[in-house]
Parts: C-alpha cells; structure tokens; sequence
C-alpha cells in the first residue's frame, strides 16, 4: 500500500475476485467506505479487510477510481 498527500487517499495492488490472476491497482482519492453488504452481495476485492468492490448483479460499487487504474479488466468485466 502507497498511502499519497491526500488524506485518506492511496494506491493498493488488490487480488480481486473475477479479474484473473494479476492483482489491480485501486487508485483511491479520498474514498468512501462501505460499511456492511447484505446477503447476497458479493466482496470482490478489499483493502486492509474493508470491503472496497462489491457487486449483487449487474451494480458494482468501488470505493476507488478504476478509470485511473489504467487497467480495463474492470470495465470489460462491467460491460460483460
């Protein structure tokens, strides 16, 4: 984990469940938190523990920025 000059802002290479094995570069900015998941939902990836990809269906929610990743695997997954 690379933590930047922006408060609660960081740079963490995530194993994440469905993109392969190549771990993705979550680039955070100030991210939010997701505090708890229902049933059903599934935790894609986390950061220190913290749930930070979620997914149930066909809505995902990332608490970083994927488009500065520069890595589409995220994007094709979505689009799938």
């Amino acid at each position: 984990t690379i933590y930047t000059r922006a408060t609660a802002s960081l740079i963490d290479a995530l194993a994440t469940a469905g993109l392969g094995d190549a771990p993705f570069h979550a680039v955070c900015i100030r991210a939010p938190v997701i505090e708890r998941v229902g049933d059903g939902v599934e935790v894609m990836a986390r950061i220190d523990g913290s749930p930070a990809l979620v997914r149930d269906g066909a809505i995902m929610v990332a608490i970083f920025h994927p488009e500065l990743a520069g890595d589409r695997r995220l994007h094709e997954l979505f689009v799938g």
